[in-house]
């Protein structure tokens, strides 16, 4: 048995969830946020067995969409001065990670 953390943009959480129950995927969401930009993601929990892993990850990724974001950056002047320029960074998509399940029970 095997443990999926994928951690996903709140954008897309909704419609992945809905496509992993959809297809018979025990899902449990989590509310997190990310370091880089401190912005809202969810954290999806599934648990299936071995065999279900990659058609789990083909889900994940189909409906994990990469999107651009533009965020304030700090450049530097001579004068010590300090201007946020924005810069354009790349977000969304999908974190997975999959770990062995040693014991689970359901009570």
């Amino acid at each position: 048995m095997k443990l999926i953390l994928a951690i996903v943009s709140n954008d897309d959480s909704a419609d992945v969830s809905s496509k992993l129950t959809k297809a018979k995927y025990s899902v449990t969401r989590l509310a997190t946020t990310g370091g880089f930009l401190m912005s809202g993601n969810t954290t999806l929990l599934v648990g299936c067995d071995d065999e279900l892993v990659d058609g789990a990850i083909q889900i994940i990724a189909e409906n994990s969409r990469k999107r651009t974001k533009m965020v304030p950056s700090t450049a530097s002047f001579n004068a010590g001065m300090y201007a946020g320029m924005p810069v354009q960074v790349a977000v969304g998509g999908a974190t997975i990670f999959v770990m062995n399940v040693e014991r689970f029970e359901k009570v």
